[in-house]
């Protein structure tokens, strides 16, 4: 990782708006504009996971039981989780970072800082690179993410935070004293109910309140945390961005907004995907061995189709050649309405990995394997 002036860096905070019900509002129409609540049965003991801006207005927010989200909001519909469908969303969020920049660090499945002081598009203005994020989300996993800029983790976090739904806020170096003058010490990180607790017994309830004692002073009553929480409260956070491991596949995939049987339009879609992939792959000076064709159904069943090559590559015309063949292989494309297609390589080789000589017999270029997913209840 290279390492930058604390100053100069460039933190971009993105945050899913509502995610869980933004998604469950996306794929069932009829839930759109209704206040939705992710999470148990207003019967049981559950909690709530997500609610939706709607249901928000009513008082409504995670982590509260079930039970009481309904006695807030009683006209709440209430949708069981569908994890699966979170994680996939979720994939394609970090797929979309990784075409900015790899030195992200994903703190859940709808949130992640990136590090934008170097980026893959050569892009000087943080907020250019924000504002594209928020369209290419938006376009691609049609809900909405909220997105704060900075120079480090801390108020790029707090900057998301502001506007949201689908906001931005972008505080430059100079505006960081001003943004952190006076904020509730809660809103400092890691500063939990008993923390609170504690400095609010000390006489302290915002950050103006630390700002007007001496380090020495702070240190005196809060012990070796002092440091941490003194910086936070002047805008200062050291602390750097921790990139996410190598992927192990790279895709791509689109969502339909009418399900098609349509062949010709399928080959057409898969050809332009195999060709981005390719692109992606020749940027990074990737190469993958195992391509692999995602499928969805209008009746949400998915299923994948992998081939195994014998030597890794990058190039579009193998791609397409094989995914194209692959989406014909024991499937029912053209008998039932698909809803999504995509198209993957995996087992990547990186540009310092040592090339692994293959000792298998060259009976075939290919090995053959399926996977398929149950329905979604």
């Amino acid at each position: 990782m290279a390492f930058h002036s604390l100053s100069q860096r460039k933190i971009i905070h993105i945050d899913m708006d509502a995610f869980y019900a933004s998604i469950e509002q996306r794929d069932h129409p009829s839930l759109q504009g209704k206040p939705v609540i992710v999470g148990g049965s207003p019967e049981s003991r559950g909690v709530v996971a997500s609610a939706s801006y709607e249901a928000r207005r009513f008082g409504v927010r995670s982590a509260m039981s079930c039970s009481q989200a309904k006695r807030l909001c009683p006209q709440a519909v209430f949708v069981t989780p569908h994890f699966s469908q979170y994680k996939e969303a979720s994939h394609q969020l970090h797929e979309i970072f990784r075409q900015v920049t790899l030195v992200f660090e994903p703190l859940a499945l709808d949130e992640a800082y990136l590090d934008v002081t170097q980026n893959l598009l050569h892009e000087p203005i943080a907020k250019n690179i924000a504002l594209l994020l928020k369209h290419k989300i938006q376009e691609t996993l049609r809900i909405t993410a909220s997105a704060g800029v900075g120079p480090n983790k801390f108020i790029a976090k707090l900057a998301s935070e502001q506007n949201k739904p689908n906001g931005l806020l972008v505080i430059p170096p100079n505006k960081v004293a001003s943004f952190v003058e006076n904020l509730p010490i809660e809103k400092l990180w890691g500063v939990g109910p008993a923390t609170s607790k504690k400095l609010h017994s000390l006489g302290i309830f915002s950050t103006a309140d630390i700002r007007s004692l001496t380090p020495i002073e702070f240190e005196k009553l809060m012990g070796s945390y002092a440091h941490f929480l003194y910086e936070l409260a002047h805008g200062r956070d050291e602390r750097y961005v921790e990139a996410a491991s190598e992927p192990k596949s790279r895709g791509t995939e689109s969502t339909f907004e009418k399900d098609t049987t349509d062949t010709n339009l399928l080959l057409q879609i898969l050809h332009s995907q195999c060709e981005e992939l390719s692109e992606t792959l020749q940027k990074h000076s990737y190469k993958g061995r195992t391509v692999t064709v995602k499928i969805k159904y209008s009746d949400f069943q998915q299923i994948t189709r992998s081939q195994t090559l014998l030597e890794p590559s990058n190039h579009a015309h193998l791609l397409t050649e094989i995914a194209c063949s692959l989406l014909f292989k024991e499937t029912e494309v053209g008998q039932r309405p698909v809803r999504l297609l995509g198209v993957s390589i995996g087992n990547l080789l990186y540009p310092n990995d040592p090339l692994q000589l293959s000792f298998e017999f060259p009976r075939s270029s290919l090995n053959y394997q399926d996977h398929v997913s149950p329905q979604k209840s």
